[in-house]
This record gives structure tokens, C-alpha cells and sequence, in this order.
């Protein structure tokens, strides 16, 4: 199970890919993800930047705690979080959220 934040701009598809590779082959049958994106807009107004900062140990402890939830609460085989600070421009990922578990439903649902 792995949360990480980071600095500069990731490929949330080349995490994926790297956090499955890791993966034991046949332990899992889904892998349910999300990625979020910075938008170019807010409230009608348009964005060109923005600047999200953090606690690093308070910020990595509640993100731990989310993968540890999930964990305890449905079947999974793997967890991953991670989450960015800094300077974060319109396109550029923010969050990228990935449950692998034997089925689809738990996946889902974590």
C-alpha cells in the first residue's frame, strides 16, 4: 500500500502501470482508478495557476490512514494515493486514487 505527495508533475498512467508491475501476477482480477485534474476555470472566472500547500508529515500521515482504511475495510491486493503540492497548472494531475482487489465490486467500492 503506497501514498506518496509529490512536488513536481507525475504521469498518473506510468504510476499505474509501475504500481501494477509490482503486483504478483493473477492476484488480482480489477483495478479501479481516478485521476483528477486541474481545471482552467473556478466559479466563472478563468485560472491559470494555483499553489496548494501542506504539513508534509500531517499530509502524509492522513493520506497513510486513508490506504490503511481501505485496506482494512475491503479485500485489497494493493492501494495507491498520491497527491501533489506546489505550483499546479490547468491539465496538469492533482490526485491519483487506484484499488486493485480480486473483483471488480471491491475495487469499486475501495
Amino acid at each position: 500500500m503506497t501514498s506518496k505527495l509529490l512536488g513536481d508533475p507525475f504521469d498518473p498512467w506510468r504510476e499505474l502501470a509501475q504500481a501494477e508491475a509490482g503486483l504478483a501476477t493473477g492476484t488480482h482480477g480489477a483495478c479501479a482508478s481516478f485521476v483528477g485534474t486541474m481545471r482552467d476555470f473556478n466559479l466563472g472566472d478563468n485560472v491559470i495557476s494555483m499553489s496548494l500547500e501542506h504539513y508534509p508529515e500531517m499530509t502524509q500521515q492522513f493520506l497513510d490512514g486513508i490506504c490503511d482504511e481501505a485496506t482494512q475495510r475491503w479485500n485489497l491486493v494493493n492501494c495507491l494515493i498520491i497527491h501533489r503540492y506546489g505550483k499546479i497548472r490547468p491539465g496538469d494531475p492533482i490526485v491519483l486514487t487506484a484499488a486493485w482487489s480480486a473483483h471488480r465490486a471491491e475495487a469499486f467500492d475501495a
